[in-house]
């Protein structure tokens, strides 16, 4: 893409819904990657993917599919879904008189986001690396659940529940990101520094955690890239 070529990348993290904090991080001339989990949590879903859209319409950028995406477009498929206050706040928004339209061109963006990307030596997705994704062109994210789009969207879990609540998770995955690769990555709040978590892998591969709690009580982190 020229803009990238010219200006760059943009790599921003898990926004949930903090409106203020990403429009911040789009007033770049960088094309912007957003790693998923737009919505849901922060104040204003609505807003930010009315925000996401005009950067998809206008080339500007585009969203990794985070696992609350994916969650927001089965609902929007009609999908009965288990009782979950965030999404419900989040359809409430989309349902305001000043966002009329805007849950079809959600569910088509959505349906259309990748589940992951890789440029060169660079791999950008939302939850985890799986070694399919080296070879493979992205699943669709509301398809049918797989090995790869469940390491894409979840990252890679025991099968254990935390004391929080949410399943317990595990990064032996960045062990097989190869070497000279980098896997930006979003979901896993694992920065106890206020900075994005750089962690190698016994390959050589990096990874590098974007989410930084935006939404939750912490704020949105975002890392520029020049060289591919």
């Amino acid at each position: 893409m020229t803009r990238i070529r010219e200006h760059g990348i943009r790599v921003v993290g898990d926004v949930h819904g903090d409106l203020n904090a990403f429009r911040h991080a789009t007033a770049t001339e960088r094309f912007v990657i957003q790693l998923g989990d737009l919505v849901d949590h922060g104040p204003d879903s609505a807003g930010v993917m009315e925000l996401m859209l005009d950067l998809l319409e206008t080339h500007r950028g585009l969203f990794i599919l985070g696992n609350h995406d994916r969650k927001l477009g089965r609902a929007l498929e009609g999908r009965r879904l288990r009782r979950d206050p965030p999404l419900e706040e989040t359809l409430r928004q989309f349902s305001l008189p000043e966002y009329e339209g805007l849950q079809q061109r959600t569910y088509e963006a959505i349906a259309a986001a990748p589940t992951w990307l890789r440029l060169g030596r660079a791999l950008f997705v939302h939850g985890g690396f799986h070694t399919a994704m080296l070879s493979e062109a992205p699943v669709p994210g509301l398809g049918e659940m797989s090995a790869p789009l469940s390491r894409a969207l979840f990252g890679e879990t025991t099968g254990r529940m935390q004391p929080d609540g949410y399943p317990e998770r595990r990064l032996t995955w960045i062990n097989r990101i190869p070497e000279g690769m980098t896997v930006y990555v979003g979901h896993d709040r694992r920065s106890t520094d206020g900075r994005p978590w750089r962690r190698m892998g016994r390959l050589g591969g990096t990874a590098v955690f974007t989410d930084l709690g935006a939404g939750k009580g912490g704020h949105l982190a975002w890392i520029d890239i020049n060289d591919f």
